[in-house]
């Protein structure tokens, strides 16, 4: 599946989740059963594209830099935390997930962020795209145990890199994290 078209999903499930798209908690996120619903609507073979795509997207984002930016905007970010950052990135949308990719202090000016540094409401994380993208594949008429096969041999090798790029530094040491990502520890470090 081409990028267009991938980003493409995701931003009618956007638009399907309308003002809520940006302003999400669960339980009530509507976000993810609008993309379900966006992809249901696909061939199996094209959900499996899908999600075969989602891994090299979020693979994309596996990076130290943007990782540290979670670990601020989160109040401390393991390996799953960050898998679960970089889904919910995803569902924020093209733009801002490219933006946050390039420059993750970018994300201090987000509204979501800028509660959560305040103790609000608000989670940027997503805990799985697999869930809603292998609920479309089973409703669009996918073998309810062959979704996982499908996307291995879809992705075959494609999956994303074993560790991050860019440049790492030690998230708790406030210094760093005001020289790296200035904005985003003026919120979150005072």
């Amino acid at each position: 599946m081409d990028i267009d078209t991938w980003w493409g999903l995701v931003g009618r499930a956007r638009e399907a989740a309308g003002d809520r798209a940006d302003d999400r908690d669960p339980p009530d996120d509507p976000l993810p059963g609008a993309l379900t619903e966006v992809l249901a609507a696909l061939e199996p073979e094209r959900i499996v594209d899908f999600a075969v795509t989602a891994y090299e997207v979020t693979g994309s984002a596996y990076r130290w830099p943007l990782w540290n930016a979670a670990y601020l905007i989160e109040g401390g970010c393991g390996d799953d935390g960050f898998m679960d950052f970089r889904d919910g990135l995803v569902l924020l949308g093209r733009e801002v997930f490219t933006r946050a990719v390039a420059d993750p202090d970018s994300l201090a000016g987000l509204p979501v962020v800028v509660r959560m540094s305040r103790e609000e409401s608000g989670w940027i994380g997503y805990e799985s795209l697999t869930g809603p993208v292998k609920t479309a594949y089973e409703r669009a008429g996918g073998a309810a145990d062959g979704f996982y096969e499908a996307v291995k041999a879809a992705g075959r090798g494609r999956m994303g890199p074993r560790e991050p790029d860019g440049e790492n530094w030690d998230a708790e040491d406030a210094d760093l994290s005001r020289r790296h990502l200035p904005r985003l520890a003026a919120l979150f470090l005072g």
